[in-house]
């Protein structure tokens, strides 16, 4: 199992280098994390939306943004280099807009030696950049104000709810 370093790191080896935590000796539980994100919408993108999500030449926003935080989810160990690969049972992606704010809600599933707390912050870190990518023909004065851990159960340490 992980031997972390003197500095308490559980990614960093006895030396000091950059080491992937070795899960063998640990045991499969069902995992579950969720983490949120919010962007600030302007009234400029704001008095686009039409019902419950915008239509830009790109596509409807939210939709949008829905698939590719999922797919993010699916390539967190693509992008986090010292992430596990991950077999994911699930992952959801619902985004509503509260007054000025897109709010973003992540949740992963999976069974294995390892949490999904990567890959939850991933799908909606990924699901908030785009709609900033979609919305920045209106204006650029969105802001990504929080990406956040919301709760985590299944390893050895929970978290929130």
């Amino acid at each position: 199992m992980s031997n972390p370093s003197s500095s308490g790191f559980t990614h960093l080896d006895a030396t000091g280098q950059p080491a992937m935590v070795d899960i063998s000796g640990k045991d499969s539980t069902y995992r579950i994390a969720v983490a949120g994100s919010r962007v600030y919408l302007p009234q400029a993108v704001r008095e686009q939306f039409r019902d419950k999500d915008i239509q830009t030449s790109k596509g409807a926003v939210f939709q949008t943004a829905i698939i590719a935080g999922i797919m993010a989810a699916k390539k967190t160990p693509e992008l986090i280099p010292l992430c596990h690969t991950l077999l994911l049972d699930s992952c959801d992606v619902q985004i509503s807009l509260e007054e000025d704010e897109a709010v973003i809600r992540c949740t992963v599933k999976t069974t294995g030696k390892t949490g999904v707390e990567m890959e939850a912050l991933t799908g909606a870190s990924v699901a908030a950049l785009t709609i900033y990518d979609m919305c920045k023909a209106f204006t650029q004065e969105m802001i990504i104000r929080e990406t956040k851990l919301i709760s985590k159960t299944g390893g050895k340490h929970d978290f929130g709810k």
